[in-house]
């Protein structure tokens, strides 16, 4: 037995000042919505009259109590006297008691599928308590409620006698699921996903995803439907569909490891709930066929499985996948159960299998209860064991630290820094405390190594990788990269070095105010745009795009790339609206003569027309061929492709696809026409007007889903910031001189229109749009970044349907300045120049700053720059050295 006198106090002051991350809570209520929820749920899952009984419970009776020492009440004060107390702390400083119930924790994982967020709080703004962001964890079952709500939205009884209707809604439900998978599977926010199957149908889930899967569900999906469309309920509650949703989940995850490692985790809702779950069929133990089906994937177990907590412990134990939380127990059971539940956790299961959580949820208070409880509780049975001799103190305090912390941060790989204990004893007992844990945490996780060895298998051949970036002024950077290096780059999770005033540079290199001497970032190649080259590529080798990150492999807003999807999953987020491009790549062929020094350059083709196929332009269809079948060939396949208005211009049209990948296809597209160009000695170029006559554009068709706030997008965000937009969209002196009135290049006037192409903003059809004064000299990723950040500002400031400019039907020019303003509200005129755009950018102080003011300036700073150095180039050598570059 351990000596009578061993002083407990560090193993006390380790469990008291440990800062948690809460592996599962939910979201606080807003103000408005505190009293529409009974106060007394705090301790008890019971509901309606059963909820009454819970006053004389041995959990209530504690947590009234303990409230009296949060609210600062008399040690006699009833619990009207409490709630009084309460209403005044939420009456006077509502954010000193939040601050006061979340103090300890570190981090919150969060379910935020519980509440509407007409009631709750924003996932991210939990952060402003807490001293490291919130993460999401994302349930499943209302990412597919929200899809079937938004494909239904405008489905009637009548739709259900189509034909074909019921398999085209799965079709479409199962690739929107999929899709919002993978991409909360990229999301950073997303820590990892949950489902609440265990209400729904039970945990008996059949275990396999098979090919007979979709046969079993098609008939409960057909019951769904037609529930939904009649009743307008999209609670999905139907055992073969529910599996589905949790097979389906576990088969992506599954696909989307990285390397040998874990996917990111999927917790089960298991045992303790309310009276909607079966309890029976809460037992974890029927996940065990699950479990052994999808070893790639972490299964944490939730709620501490009660009160079945020796099951769970059981499947933490002898599957190295499965993980037990042990939580909600805490304010919801008295003393002696929650010690209970801590000893059957510890039976079997290993210190380092354990999670801690609050399911704190509505309420603060629910926080400050469960952590304070869960303290009391650990410290009893830990020092009960080292009083025993069954633990060390270092021991036990390396439980804590596991239990608490470091266990959550590696299996949800949050980074975190070690956590610092407020230890009030020193000594040996210490020093082996914080060198007991016994494995360090695993490198960090940057790259997907499945995929690229899935690339590799089918592309084996190739040796090098082209791994490129765009900077501010358009320009492709390259490495390039033997496939041997590139492969030990991505498995030791290491980026390329480059120096931050790289960045600031033209495309000669000429140095700008922007250039900054100091610091470095570091070039993370995105696994999901490797891409092999065409077959005329010198080199057997891949393309790849990549991000910026900074030391720490954080992303930087400042990065044109890394900015546009900060900004995309801002729209996601906190508007649930996705967007597909579909970009129109217009070109110029342009013949060499170098020995002709007045025109280097002429058009390929000069009897040429829109839509025409002269004898001169049939010549030509060998080489557009071998562009389209050398874009077919690595899969970049073109809608359609046609002569253009201008003479040598030609235009290939591509598919819509999610923004970013739109973008990343685009360039890479580019790449390909540039360089079978070059293979036929000639050059492409996406000059906007290298000759007169020739107008070239890079029109973007935007669709934005669901379609109902499409106004507040473009209207009231992009139309109304669309002067500072050209700095970014029409970035050269020269993009100016394309954009004139009656020409159908979208005229000088801000305004929109219904399929109006004498307006910059067109719209085709519900929630598709295209912006129309955009050319191919812009850095797209920054233009998209513009247009978005502008749409979002539209959105923000509340979304309204009605704006002063009006739906166009006419051509503005034609028109006289009373009409435009009085009878469609169009009253500005778009930028003639640069510099007009540029002005209008510096005054756009909203829009710099959701793009990222660092971002704005430094752009602004070189484009002042070269276009000095281009001012000052005769006339005939800017057109080639514009030519040349872009």
């Amino acid at each position: 037995m351990t000596d009578g006198r061993t002083s407990m106090e560090p193993l006390k002051a380790a469990i008291d000042s440990c800062p948690i991350i809460d592996n599962h809570a939910h979201n606080l209520l807003l103000p408005t919505h505190v009293e529409a929820h009974p106060f007394e749920a705090i301790t008890s899952e019971a509901q309606g009259r059963a909820l009454q009984d819970t006053f004389k419970s041995l959990s209530h009776l504690r947590a009234e109590r303990q409230l009296r020492e949060l609210y600062e009440c008399p040690k006699d004060a009833n619990w009207e006297d409490i709630l009084k107390k309460r209403a005044e702390w939420l009456h006077n400083d509502q954010e000193a008691l939040i601050r006061k119930c979340l103090h300890g924790i570190h981090c919150i994982l969060m379910d935020d599928g519980l509440g509407g967020a007409e009631k709750v709080l924003t996932y991210d703004e939990h952060d402003q308590y807490t001293p490291a962001p919130t993460k999401r964890i994302v349930r499943i079952e209302t990412v597919a409620e929200y899809l079937m709500e938004n494909i239904l939205r405008k489905a009637s009884e009548v739709d259900l006698e189509e034909e074909r209707y019921l398999t085209d809604i799965w079709v479409l439900f199962t690739g929107e699921f999929e899709r919002s998978i993978l991409d909360a599977i990229k999301d950073p926010d997303v820590a990892g996903f949950k489902t609440v199957v265990c209400y729904r149908s039970g945990l008996d889930v059949e275990p396999d995803y098979n090919d007979n899967l979709e046969l079993q569900v098609s008939k409960p999906f057909e019951h769904y439907v037609q529930r939904a469309i009649r009743k307008r309920k999209f609670r999905i509650e139907r055992k073969a569909l529910n599996d589905f949703l949790v097979l389906k989940t576990l088969e992506i995850l599954s696909d989307n490891t990285f390397g040998t490692d874990l996917s990111k985790p999927l917790q089960f809702h298991t045992g303790l709930g309310d009276n909607d779950i079966n309890l029976l069929q809460s037992n974890p133990a029927y996940l065990q066929p699950l479990i052994e089906n999808y070893p790639a994937v972490p299964f944490v177990l939730l709620h501490s499985s009660y009160p079945y907590t020796r099951e769970a412990g059981y499947l933490a134990t002898v599957f190295s996948h499965v993980f037990l939380d042990v939580g909600e127990i805490f304010p919801m059971l008295s003393r002696d159960g929650q010690i209970s539940a801590i000893r059957q956790s510890l039976e079997l299961v290993p210190g380092g299998k354990l999670l801690y959580s609050t399911d704190g949820h509505w309420f603060p208070e629910t926080y400050w209860l469960a952590n304070k409880q869960f303290r009391e509780a650990l410290y009893e049975v830990l020092s009960e064991y080292v009083k025993k001799d069954d633990l060390t103190i270092a021991q036990a305090i390396s439980m804590t630290k596991d239990m608490l912390y470091n266990n959550a941060n590696v299996l949800y790989d949050l980074k975190e820094p070690s956590p610092v204990l407020n230890l009030k004893e020193t000594g040996e007992a210490n020093q082996k405390a914080i060198a007991w844990h016994p494995k360090p945490p695993p490198p960090a996780k940057v790259y997907d190594i499945q995929a690229f060895e899935n690339f590799m298998k089918d592309n084996s051949a190739i040796q090098f990788v082209y791994v490129q970036w765009l900077d501010y002024m358009a320009t492709m950077r390259v490495r390039i990269v033997p496939i041997a290096e590139f492969e030990r780059l991505i498995k030791t999770g290491g980026r390329i070095g480059i120096s931050r005033g790289n960045t600031g540079t033209l495309q000669n290199d000429g140095i700008t105010p922007a250039v900054n001497t100091t610091g470095q970032i570091y070039i993370e190649p995105d696994l999901n745009t490797l891409r092999r080259t065409h077959k005329k590529d010198p080199l057997p080798s891949a393309t790849v795009l990549s991000f910026w990150r900074d030391e720490d492999g954080s992303p930087i807003k400042e990065c044109p790339r890394g900015g546009l999807q900060i900004l995309l999953d801002d729209l996601s987020s906190a508007h649930s609206i996705t967007i597909l491009v579909g970009f129109e790549i217009e070109v110029t062929f342009l013949t060499r003569h170098p020995e002709n020094k007045d025109e280097s350059y002429a058009p390929l083709t000069t009897e040429h027309a829109w839509g025409t196929m002269t004898p001169q332009q049939w010549q030509q269809l060998p080489l557009l061929a071998e562009v389209a079948t050398s874009l077919a060939e690595i899969g970049i396949p073109i809608q359609q492709f046609h002569a253009e208005a201008g003479a040598g211009q030609y235009e290939f049209v591509l598919p819509p696809l999610p923004a970013l990948a739109a973008i990343d296809t685009l360039i890479q597209a580019r790449q390909v026409i540039y360089q079978i160009a070059a293979t036929h000695g000639l050059r492409a170029t996406l000059h906007p007007q290298p000759y007169p006559g020739i107008g070239t554009a890079a029109h973007a068709h935007i669709s934005v889903s669901p379609p109902e706030k499409e106004l507040a997008f473009f209207v009231g965000g992009v139309l109304k910031h669309l002067e500072a937009i050209c700095a970014f969209s029409m970035p050269e002196a020269v993009s100016y001189g394309r954009v004139v009135d009656d020409h159908w290049t979208g005229g000088t006037w801000v305004a929109w229109g219904t399929q109006n192409r004498e307006t910059p903003l067109r719209k085709v059809s519900d929630g598709r749009w295209e912006v129309r004064c955009l050319d191919g000299m812009a850095n797209m990723y920054l233009a998209m970044a513009a247009i978005v950040g502008a749409g979002l500002l539209g959105l923000k400031e509340g979304g309204a349907e009605i704006f002063m400019e009006k739906d166009c039907p006419y051509n503005p020019s034609r028109m006289s300045a009373e009409q435009l303003k009085t009878d469609y509200g169009i009253h500005r005129r778009m930028p003639a120049t640069i510099d007009e755009a540029l002005e209008a950018l510096y005054k756009d102080s909203d829009l710099k700053e959701v793009m990222a003011n660092g971002l704005v300036w430094d752009f602004m700073a070189m484009k002042k720059v070269e276009q000095k150095m281009l001012a000052d180039m005769p006339e005939k050598e800017r057109r080639v050295w514009l030519i040349e570059r872009y």
